[in-house]
């Protein structure tokens, strides 16, 4: 017994004191390499879904000298304002003391963008970034994926975003406050208050704006659509504009050296056609012309390429333009096509050119569903804009490959009052396709943005930014009855 009890009292010791070191350690804090180190991320854990996933540094990818890779990822992140626009980031997390204005700010697939503002608040910062293109970030690597299966998607809904009464936020915008240096305001006073970024949910999704009423889905075998109603000033709108397609798939290919892309591919396959139905009408009310942001948009997470953590996203853009004759009258219509096998560009050797299996056939026709009590002409476009995007996502804020599909339908009916034999109906569908790299930010949001930075003569930041060709038109047509009819015209004419 008394040779055995000199181990067990050594085992003892070596027990109390392990234990009073971790309770010392949980007393005192960990430290931000234990609270913020590298683990393996799954890219639908809930910071992750959230907040996006963290960069990793890859032996085969090279990141530009002014990206400051914050570690931690979504652990590091505190919240995210609606617009994904300002995000507050743990003051102690690895690097975050490298960030400044001018610098690039990679601390998630969601949170990467320029730095325009910087302020510090009870150990936290509170970073305002501002877009940056995919070849802003990475100097030189080859990103590429393919068999992306288009499904089950993660909806991101904006709230109330700024843009939804730009008008009210511009009037909001601080002043510059004057202080710099640490322990204080870095160099500008705040963008006022927003509402955070709602939790991300699986499947579809539904907004209410300001604007208008939104529902959009994406699913598997219906496609990407939108549903509107506007009802304003006597003048009502309801209708509903859809990309549909049947198991898509996706494929792309990046590969970057020396800051500039030497190659792209972009792919999405999946037996795309057009759906949309309306119906309009107005009592004594006034003409619109309006494009409806709509904020929602659907990401499927790709985990992390070359380190790079990188998402498939889908986002849409309704327009709206009504050119009523007389101020009384109803429309209705709604049609049907089938567009194409799949959907793409490639870029190589400077040029760019379009990747699309044509498979255009009437379904139902717009023009014999056109029905309405016209008492004047009645006018009426809507367009429907779906892009794709494969990289790096924000809400308002996308950096990658884009393949963008706007598909515009008009339609006209002449006057019911005198033409008591016939009234004479005009249809038309335009499909044009654009694609590219580069970035692209809501323009009301930028509208807000540069009226703050104006304050501070701070260069404004542009909606957009892209290497890429012109318009590809897919499709082009109208149908007249009677044909030749001067007062029906060009049913696509009056949206520009």
């Amino acid at each position: 017994m008394r040779r055995g009890s000199l181990p067990v009292r050594k085992l003892v010791s070596t027990v109390v004191t392990v234990t009073l070191l971790l309770a010392t350690a949980s007393c005192t804090g960990r430290s931000p390499e234990d609270r913020f180190g590298p683990v393996d991320e799954d890219p639908y854990s809930e910071s992750a879904l959230r907040y996006g996933m963290a960069p990793v540094p890859h032996p085969d990818l090279t990141y530009q000298p002014d990206v400051v890779l914050v570690g931690g990822g979504g652990r590091s992140v505190r919240s995210v304002t609606a617009d994904g626009l300002t995000w507050r980031i743990d003051g102690v997390a690895p690097r975050a003391d490298d960030l400044a204005p001018g610098k690039i700010m990679f601390v998630t697939g969601r949170g990467v963008g320029r730095v325009l503002d910087l302020q510090r608040e009870q150990g936290d910062l509170l970073v305002t970034i501002g877009p940056v293109t995919v070849t802003d970030v990475i100097r030189d690597g080859t990103l590429e994926k393919q068999g992306i299966v288009i499904e089950n998607p993660v909806a991101y809904q904006a709230g109330e975003p700024l843009w939804a009464a730009p008008e009210e936020a511009a009037d909001a915008l601080p002043t510059p406050s004057g202080k710099v240096g640490r322990g204080a305001p870095l160099g500008l006073a705040p963008l006022p208050p927003r509402p955070e970024q709602p939790a991300p949910i699986r499947g579809g999704g539904e907004v209410k704006s300001v604007v208008a009423n939104f529902s959009t889905g994406v699913s598997l075998n219906s496609g990407a659509s939108v549903s509107f109603n506007y009802d304003r000033n006597n003048t009502k709108l309801f209708g509903r504009a859809a990309l549909t397609f049947d198991r898509p798939t996706a494929d792309f290919h990046l590969t970057i050296k020396g800051g500039s892309v030497t190659r792209a591919d972009l792919s999405i396959s999946g037996g795309f056609g057009v759906r949309y139905s309306f119906e309009a009408g107005l009592d004594d009310g006034q003409n619109i012309r309006a494009v409806l942001p709509v904020p929602v948009e659907f990401s499927i997470p790709l985990g992390t390429v070359l380190g790079v953590p990188l998402a498939l996203t889908i986002s849409q853009t309704v327009t709206v333009t009504t050119a009523f004759g007389a101020k009384l009258g109803t429309i209705k219509g709604g049609g049907e096509f089938s567009l194409a096998g799949s959907l793409g560009y490639g870029y190589a050797n400077g040029a760019f050119g379009p990747q699309i299996s044509k498979n255009f056939q009437r379904k139902d026709s717009l023009i014999n569903s056109l029905r309405g009590v016209p008492v004047g002409v009645m006018g009426l476009v809507v367009g429907h804009n779906v892009r794709f995007d494969v990289g790096f996502s924000a809400f308002v804020l996308k950096a990658g490959l884009f393949f963008e599909l706007s598909t515009t339908y008009g339609t006209t009916m002449g006057s019911a009052m005198g033409s008591p034999v016939a009234v004479c109906r005009g249809v038309g569908l335009g499909v044009w396709a654009s694609y590219g790299i580069g970035y692209t930010i809501l323009e009301p949001v930028v509208n807000v943005i540069n009226k703050f930075l104006s304050l501070v003569k701070i260069s404004p930041i542009d909606s957009s930014g892209k290497l890429g060709s012109k318009p590809y038109r897919i499709h082009h047509a109208q149908e007249i009855i009677p044909p030749g009819t001067a007062l029906c015209g060009d049913p696509l004419s009056f949206a520009n």
